[in-house]
């Protein structure tokens, strides 16, 4: 049994921290304690931190590439963790989810080409799509009793207009939803046919509570698998996005094939020494320090949902399926969203992602990211009731 203290609490500035030294550029203030940008303010698992230690003592650090052993590292993760039975020639690598997402929207339209996704939504989506010169369509998603659900009817009626690809988000950021069979199930169909190719980002899907189950949708039916790109990555699990490793996993050989040259024609040619190091020992080792995360982050939720409901009148939010991102309903307040930014940055001293940035049916929301130790959550729940209140 691993002793892990996620209660510790880590200085990281001075450490190139987007999420603690990019406040003055991305909220025009050093001063609010930043619980914005999704990554975490734990250290990774030992296993992680030795095996790049390990590496880095070796002191050669050439060219590299992933071995048998990374492939079969991600193979058994998907195998243990979401019953995902894949072969290795599937797999592709990338520095990160979004250069993938990119990758594939070149490698799959031309410009002016329609990509859809649901609103609201990761903002990279919405870049992505329009920076290669598509044609961004928006199905957005119903929000019913703080829960999200798909609007099928809206959703055939945009792929009746000629979508070219689907960027899928699986489990849903920002709204913490895992997606059902049934919901995956119906989303493939439609999407085969009318010929819509499926990206889907699963980052978020080791960060699953139960009773809920990540599902990936190229396994939901066998048919689905030749029409689904599967982007996975140890970088939210682990808390290691800085090493920029993941993973792309494409069945269909000719798919494979046009993804993999579109990745020449950017001149990605693998990633790098300690990016590989680390994403095999995470998936080979990761388990158990996992499973303490997510109970750590269960009763992080819990104390953030308790403290708000009780604390801040007119303000809600739900338990998430999965993830360590808190959406938070702000609209009984009855404030603008620039209000809103105005009272949590001033008088609160708090950095929380605008819900705007998430396209329509942002408004009115924000994000909170309660991965931190216990005391810094608190600090953070007193500054945005003193914001709101």
């Amino acid at each position: 049994m691993i002793k892990i203290d996620f209660s510790r609490v880590i200085d990281r500035v001075g450490s190139n921290s987007v999420k603690w030294e990019k406040t003055k550029e991305m909220f025009g203030t050093n001063d609010v304690l930043p619980m914005w940008v999704a990554d975490m303010d734990f250290l990774p698992p030992d296993a992680v931190t030795n095996a790049i230690k390990d590496r880095m003592e070796h002191g050669i650090y050439g060219y590299t590439f992933a071995s048998p052993a990374a492939n079969e590292a991600v193979q058994g993760w998907l195998a243990r963790r979401h019953d995902w039975n894949i072969e290795t020639s599937w797999m592709l690598y990338s520095p990160g989810v979004v250069p993938s997402i990119s990758t594939a929207i070149g490698a799959f339209t031309k410009p002016g080409d329609k990509v859809m996704v649901q609103s609201p939504i990761y903002p990279p989506f919405m870049e992505m799509t329009e920076k290669n010169g598509c044609t961004l369509v928006n199905s957005p998603l119903l929000l019913k009793d703080g829960r999200y659900n798909i609007d099928f009817s809206d959703f055939e009626e945009k792929l009746k207009e000629g979508v070219k690809l689907f960027i899928l988000c699986s489990p849903h950021n920002p709204g913490g939803r895992v997606w059902q069979r049934n919901e995956l199930e119906r989303m493939g169909e439609l999407c085969r046919q009318y010929d819509c190719l499926i990206i889907s980002d699963e980052i978020h899907s080791d960060l699953v509570f139960q009773p809920n189950r990540h599902i990936p949708i190229a396994s939901a039916k066998e048919e689905f698998k030749d029409h689904v790109i599967t982007f996975v990555a140890p970088s939210k699990t682990f808390n290691i996005a800085g090493l920029q490793a993941s993973a792309v996993i494409i069945p269909n050989q000719q798919l494979y094939e046009k993804f993999q040259a579109q990745q020449a024609k950017q001149g990605l040619f693998g990633i790098n020494a300690f990016g590989i190091t680390a994403l095999q020992a995470a998936y080979q080792f990761g388990d158990e320090w996992l499973d303490h995360l997510l109970s750590y982050l269960k009763n992080n939720l819990n104390t953030a949902i308790e403290y708000i409901h009780r604390e801040i009148p007119g303000v809600h939010t739900e338990f998430p399926d999965a993830s360590y991102l808190l959406w938070i309903d702000c609209r009984k307040l009855g404030l603008s969203d620039e209000e809103l930014r105005s009272l949590l940055l001033q008088k609160g001293k708090l950095a929380l992602e605008p819900g705007p940035k998430y396209g329509p049916g942002g408004e009115g929301f924000v994000r909170m990211n309660v991965a931190c130790p216990e005391s810094v959550l608190m600090d953070g729940l007193k500054r945005l009731k003193t914001a709101l209140t």
